[in-house]
């Protein structure tokens, strides 16, 4: 199936980099989608001041910027952002509850050939199928944050997810300038956060107990596993929210040894979140 207008639900944190990357590499028509006028117009301003980044390196000229954001089209109508979309890609925040409401709510306006992807990094795709007609036209599509410069897409195939809608998933990926990956079985945290998950999580720990100081933590990741930065700045730039979010998600449906530490609950409580918030492991105030 060609894809040839795609929609994105969620104008936040990875929703306005997706419908960059979709705008910029991809070069589609996207429809830009959020619940209140004030994410769409935050989520508009980081796509221009993203795209102006760019310019100012030389990477592309003013009339390229304007034509990007001409195809994009920023709506707070969900009919008017899927009716006529081939591909829907929902980013909303990481709540079971609210994307299987988008999902519904998706299943209503969108066309019948249209396939809905979800972004979530731990959520069952199977699951979010299941409260739609069309279980056959969802898929998992991953991306990495941010979206416009992290390489990675985890396409997640679905119990009833049909050939037809992954490999139109991975063209779209591809066509966006992506790597991609195939999870073959619907498993929370799919590849990525499987394996990072209880890497962070072991790193707060050793922090928590005083084993290292935060700065030798991440300096041994860093020169020892040659990560581009050390776990606690990571956890910081994902949120301590999130992460404490996706490990409850595999503690409940995988095992026990994946149970957050004491002191990613305790961060979480005091609203030590990282970049969003400002403070986290590291303070971003000043930077």
């Amino acid at each position: 199936m060609e894809v040839k207008r795609i929609a994105v639900l969620g104008a936040g944190l990875m929703g306005h980099g997706i419908c960059q990357v979709a705008a910029q590499t991809g070069g589609y028509e996207v429809y830009l989608r959020d619940v209140e006028q004030r994410f769409l117009d935050n989520g508009m301003n980081m796509i221009k001041t993203s795209l102006q980044k760019f310019q100012a390196k030389g990477a592309l000229t003013e009339q390229q910027v304007n034509e990007i954001l001409g195809r994009i089209h920023p709506t707070l109508d969900m009919k008017e952002a899927v009716q006529n979309a081939d591909l829907i890609i929902e980013a909303a925040p990481e709540i079971p509850d609210l994307k299987r409401q988008v999902f519904k709510e998706v299943d209503q306006h969108a066309p019948p050939h249209a396939i809905t992807a979800s972004n979530t990094s731990s959520i069952s795709i199977t699951e979010l199928a299941s409260v739609t007609s069309r279980p056959e036209k969802v898929c998992g599509m991953h991306f990495f944050n941010p979206p416009q410069l992290m390489k990675l897409v985890e396409v997640v195939r679905g119990a009833k997810s049909t050939d037809e809608t992954i490999n139109t998933v991975l063209e779209v990926s591809h066509k966006m300038g992506k790597e991609t990956v195939l999870v073959k079985k619907d498993c929370p945290g799919f590849i990525v956060n499987r394996i990072l998950i209880p890497a962070l999580n072991e790193a707060v720990a050793l922090y928590w107990e005083g084993v290292a100081d935060r700065d030798d933590i991440d300096k041994a990741i860093k020169l020892g596993l040659n990560w581009p930065m050390g776990p606690l700045m990571l956890l910081d730039y994902i949120g301590a929210d999130t992460t404490l979010a996706i490990a409850d998600v595999l503690t409940r449906e995988i095992d026990p040894k994946f149970h957050p530490t004491i002191g990613l609950k305790q961060m979480v409580s005091a609203k030590l979140l990282g970049r969003k918030t400002g403070k986290g492991f590291y303070d971003w105030t000043q930077k």
